[in-house]
């Protein structure tokens, strides 16, 4: 298994490098410039657009209005990566890693509005009320529309992005929110992980047999409510711990650009380490320039494609620069994500060899009854560099690590199964202490708790719930129409039940810890990007002249409100 997680790191490390990372931020800059500050566009056009007060869209063809197809893709957009994903970029990443997030969102936004463009422009509409699009139908329609002899290119490589769109919305979309949902409810009602998990994947099933028009009734109530009530009471305990906003700002800013040392539960990481957890995960939550929202964005009714293009980019907006601050404030405000220890050692143990090159502390015995539960997962931190050596970067003074284990109760009495740390000489340990972790959205609840005992318990059980199952659902309509460009539109129902398959699998002990969290999760989404980025930068002229002629028509009067 080791050996497993090793080569999903070596992928996600070649896919999403930190030149692939710049370049999305290249052309998000890009098209920023080029649509002339499209993100302007978007507050303020685009919201009147999803009050039904920008132009007359009665006569387009679709399936929803501009707002149901907002909140659907949000659905799928505002999902448990603005909670557990935003937990992680700042567990390893630091505080950091929230100034990356922003970056991603304001020039995701250009991003997200270039790519719905593109898919409504060459959307499949021999359908008028179930309209299929996405980066697939812009790859087979629009390199066709650019010289006939690449229809067959274009073709192919949508079928490859169907592949890798597939292999996301499995890991990412669905055993990435459901895995997230069981063991926030084992950890706070004590139910079973497989429990939650075939509750969960029986309710998305009973949703996807409705199909996108369902998908948008359940969506436009449920992702308001959603994110209203938890950005509320995330702002409540933000408020709670006003003090010290002035030094979590200044600890943002500059370890984005400095890094940030290692005390307590966080093992410290320079600058490459922040931009990269902020950006993957921001990533992650916003999707901004991956190729899914347009799916969703696709079923619009309308008759001007930059109409819903303008909308779009709202998501990254109210995904990142919103829920996912929240997230971020909330856990560096009240001190979570660098606690001490929940017990102490009463000695220091030594670090002993299980295998050569593997290390793990001398001893699992429990310092302290009482303070763990079987089943508990758990770590110490490690240093792992030579006593008084500095970093590469020469900012941290010294390089950490944590070495996982899990509570465990047999004839032997309560005591600790260690994972072994590889490391070519002996470990120091570095916090006398033995930490629980608090994996994804539990680390948010804990945060929470600090404030209101209780209160994260019930508020995050509830909300990994629902955004759990709303991103579930809409993922599962993604992977339809990917299966349905591949030409295998007759097996949507065995899908379904592929699908929800899947989503109570990943509840049954295959996911250990946050870390295989992250790399699963990320795992087709590097492939998606190697296909949708080019494609972006090869049809953006079409994109750039749709958009810059309907604000000109829009301003001569040329177009009905």
């Amino acid at each position: 298994m080791n050996t497993f997680w090793g080569a999903v790191d070596a992928l996600n490390g070649a896919l999403l490098s930190v030149p692939m990372l710049i370049a999305l931020l290249a052309i998000g800059v890009l098209f920023t410039l080029w649509s002339g500050f499209c993100q302007w566009r978007s507050l303020t056009h685009g919201v009147a657009l999803c009050a039904g007060k920008g132009i007359d869209t009665t006569h387009g063809e679709g399936a929803l209005t501009h707002f149901q197809a907002l909140t659907a893709a949000l659905s799928g957009t505002v999902g448990l990566g603005a909670i557990a994903g935003m937990a992680i970029a700042v567990e390893f990443g630091g505080p950091g890693a929230v100034f990356w997030m922003w970056a991603v969102g304001i020039i995701g936004m250009a991003l997200k509005s270039t790519e719905v463009t593109l898919s409504l422009l060459y959307r499949d509409t021999s359908e008028p009320g179930n309209p299929h699009g996405g980066s697939m139908y812009v790859l087979r329609n629009g390199l066709k529309d650019i010289h006939p002899s690449l229809a067959g290119i274009g073709k192919f490589v949508g079928g490859v992005f169907c592949v890798a769109l597939l292999l996301f919305a499995v890991t990412g979309g669905n055993m990435f929110q459901t895995w997230t949902v069981a063991d926030t409810t084992r950890v706070y009602l004590g139910v079973p992980s497989w429990i939650s998990g075939l509750v969960i994947a029986t309710l998305a099933g009973i949703v996807l047999i409705g199909g996108i028009k369902r998908i948008g009734m359940v969506t436009k109530t449920l992702v308001p409510f959603k994110c209203g009530v938890y950005v509320l009471i995330g702002l409540y305990v933000i408020l709670q711990n006003a003090d010290k906003l002035p030094e979590v700002f200044r600890s943002i800013f500059a370890g984005a650009f400095s890094g940030t040392e290692g005390v307590g539960a966080f093992v410290g990481g320079g600058m490459v380490t922040a931009f990269m957890f902020g950006m993957r995960r921001a990533l992650f939550s916003s999707e901004s320039g991956l190729g899914t929202a347009p799916i969703a964005h696709s079923a619009v009714k309308t008759p001007e494609p930059v109409t819903e293009g303008v909308v779009a980019g709202l998501e990254p907006f109210i995904d990142t620069i919103f829920v996912c601050t929240v997230t971020g404030l909330v856990i560096l405000t009240t001190g979570v994500w660098n606690r001490g220890p929940t017990v102490n050692w009463a000695a220091e143990p030594a670090f002993i060899e299980a295998a050569p090159g593997q290390w793990q502390p001398a001893t699992g015995l429990l310092p302290e009854a009482g303070k763990f539960a079987a089943g508990d997962p758990v770590f110490v931190v490690a240093q792992t560099s030579p006593a008084g050596a500095e970093s590469s970067a020469g900012t941290v003074p010294r390089k950490l690590a944590r070495i996982y284990g899990t509570v465990i109760d047999d004839e032997k009495g309560e005591r600790i199964a260690w994972r072994p740390l590889t490391l070519d000489h002996a470990p120091i340990l570095a916090e006398r202490g033995i930490f629980t972790d608090y994996r994804g959205a539990t680390l948010v609840a804990k945060s929470f708790d600090t404030v209101h005992p209780g209160l994260g318990g019930w508020l995050i059980t509830i909300a990994v719930w629902v955004f759990a199952l709303s991103t579930l659902i809409t993922y599962g309509y993604y992977g339809e129409q990917a299966i349905t460009y591949l030409g295998l539109g007759a097996h949507v129902t065995p899908f379904r039940w592929l699908w929800c398959a899947a989503a109570a699998i990943a509840c049954f002990g295959f996911i250990k810890g946050s870390e295989e969290l992250d790399s699963i999760s990320t795992v087709g989404m590097g492939f998606m990007y190697l296909i949708n980025l080019p494609l972006m930068v090869i049809m953006g002229k079409r994109a750039m002249d749709a958009y810059h002629d309907y604000f000109r028509r829009l301003k001569a009067g040329q177009i009905a409100r």
